[in-house]
């Protein structure tokens, strides 16, 4: 098992809830359990632009991106960036 948590925004979607627990083999896998999973990929199947993903506070795109093993994680943490001006 392992814990994903979402940021407030993206938890707003799931009335609050702000962490997962999830059995996934990849940081794909992690991610597609979640119900918001439309919301994270594009229609290509890859995680948004604005989306940042980190494992045990590791940046999964150095780790492998979506291929990421999740063997001995404990923690997926998605970030969503800010824009605007």
């Amino acid at each position: 098992m392992v814990r994903v948590v979402l940021p407030r925004v993206l938890a707003a979607e799931v009335d609050g809830q702000r962490s997962f627990e999830v059995e996934a083999e990849t940081v794909g896998d992690a991610l597609r359990t979640l119900p918001i999973a439309d919301l994270l990929f594009t229609e290509r199947g890859d995680w948004h632009d604005w989306l940042f993903v980190y494992i045990d506070g590791t940046d999964a795109r150095d780790r492998g991106g979506l291929r990421c093993p999740l063997a001995g994680a404990h923690e997926v943490r998605v970030l969503a960036a800010v824009q605007g001006g």
